[in-house]
């Protein structure tokens, strides 16, 4: 197998985990936020943030490092409409991401405290909860875009 095709596997199995992990995690918290069970407010938003450290992290910085050594090995100009379009649409899935995995993290924390006190989950858990899903319909718009643009390569301009 050439390097290309390894580095190929490699961006195509890390994307699968990323938006797959991603979409996962997504399911559940929008269900079990929805609930109104704090046990399983608490579980689920604990093993999402778990799944973040454990594969959507590893699978983020996994994907630039193979892409940008495929682009290098592969000719293409980094200029190309399809990979600047690419580039910008995986920032804007970042900018968002990186505030989710903070509100997650929060509502992880408020969500044990209330289970373990007996108590309701406090107001902000559902501000935190709004700002989350706010975040992840535009992360995952985006990342379906670069899936459509790695796919296709089209001439968007120029």
């Amino acid at each position: 197998m050439s390097l290309y095709l390894l580095l190929k596997w490699i961006h195509i199995l890390s994307s699968t985990v990323l938006v797959g992990t991603g979409f996962g995690t997504a399911f559940y918290m929008f269900f079990v936020n929805r609930s109104g069970v704090v046990a399983a407010q608490a579980v689920v938003t604990r093993l999402v943030v778990r799944a973040d450290w454990w594969f959507t992290t590893p699978a983020a910085v996994i994907q630039p490092v193979t892409g940008f050594a495929m682009v290098f090995l592969a000719g293409h100009p980094l200029d190309s409409p399809w990979l600047v379009a690419s580039f910008a649409l995986y920032l804007i899935t970042g900018a968002c991401w990186m505030p989710v995995v903070d509100l997650q993290i929060r509502m992880a924390a408020l969500a044990k405290e209330a289970d373990e006190s007996g108590k309701a989950l406090p107001e902000v858990y559902g501000d935190y909860a709004r700002r989350w899903e706010a975040l992840g319909y535009p992360a995952f718009v985006a990342m379906l875009a670069v899936f459509y643009l790695m796919v296709n390569r089209p001439v968007l301009w120029g």
